[in-house]
């Protein structure tokens, strides 16, 4: 998959952005930035479109800045011309998505049907937007229609929200959604940047769920490990796992059986999507991880990584729902 799709792709949301006025895109890019989005596609449905894509890519190097709403070349020259790292067109174009190729700039067109998914592939495209994603069918008709197209993947726009969000990104064959709730144009027009940056975050704690998993007791050796889950198991009314390295007390408490990570023990979180969090933490809250501790599947997938840094004397990690 292209780079800059891969991005998209751990980013996970990619908010959908009208600006009315040049001025308004400097503060809405900090407040996607400070919400955890460092991601716009800017549409092309005012006269304000590139000017705003310049000043985003301009001051904010590091965000994934596309545009939009893009019907012919021109549009695509001026987008490239402004800074834009990806197209994005409601329907397919034949002759758009050909110009973005020769100009080396990826594009996402617009699609609802198989006949258009078999365009895009003719055109040797990997990724495409499904739109109007909920008056389309939405994810069971993309499901319906990767079946057969096994390779193609997918970002949906048009009615996804912070409800149906999750539901949509669990299928492994959508890379990203598109959305303008965190981005509502009277909170932009009114120039409401902390509830923009307020509803980012939401969206972004949506999508990744963070939740305790469990937390893990650095015990001295294995009989006070088994001892102290027993007693613990005992008391809550909880069963014990007596496990390779360490014994559970329920699910919520784990005893190492000999001191492992962290001065006194570890902290497990779980996430929805494990490279989305990774991506969100090193990138907008710039915590580091430990290469050296990551667990992956047997297709490469990551499973569990911990932070490099300790908080309160535990290890933390991640670990996947």
């Amino acid at each position: 998959m292209n780079a800059v799709l891969e991005q998209i792709s751990k980013i996970g949301i990619v908010p959908v952005v009208k600006i009315d006025r040049e001025e308004d895109a400097l503060p809405l890019a900090k407040a996607l930035c400070a919400g955890g989005l460092p991601c716009a596609e800017v549409t092309f449905r005012t006269s304000a479109a590139a000017g705003a894509i310049k000043i985003m890519t301009e001051n904010f190097p590091e965000m994934c800045v596309g545009a939009g709403t893009v019907l012919n070349a021109e549009q695509v020259d001026a987008s490239i011309a402004a800074g834009a790292k990806f197209i994005v067109s409601p329907g397919l174009n034949p002759r758009t998505v050909k110009y973005c190729i020769e100009k080396n700039i990826p594009i996402t067109p617009g699609t609802s049907s198989p006949s258009d998914i078999e365009q895009a592939i003719e055109l040797g495209l990997e990724v495409v937007k499904f739109f109007p994603a909920e008056q389309s069918g939405g994810l069971a008709k993309i499901k319906a229609m990767a079946a057969p197209y096994v390779n193609m993947k997918f970002m949906p726009t048009g009615g996804v929200n912070a409800k149906n969000l999750t539901s949509y990104l669990d299928f492994p064959k959508i890379i990203a959604c598109g959305g303008s709730w965190m981005v509502p144009g009277d909170l932009i027009n009114a120039g409401e940047w902390d509830k923009i940056e307020q509803l980012t975050r939401e969206a972004v704690e949506t999508m990744l769920g963070f939740e305790l998993a469990h937390v893990g007791v650095n015990a001295a050796n294995e009989d006070e490990a088994v001892k102290a889950a027993e007693r613990f198991g005992y008391i809550f009314g909880m069963p014990t796992k007596n496990g390779n390295s360490s014994v559970f007390a329920g699910g919520a408490v784990e005893y190492m059986k000999s001191p492992y990570l962290g001065k006194n023990g570890h902290i497990a979180v779980r996430t929805n999507y494990i490279e989305r969090a990774v991506n969100y933490l090193s990138t907008v809250l710039h915590v580091e991880f430990d290469e050296s501790t990551a667990k992956r599947d047997a297709k490469g997938g990551l499973k569990a990584i911990y932070l490099k840094e300790e908080i309160g004397g535990f290890a933390v990690h991640l670990v996947q729902k």
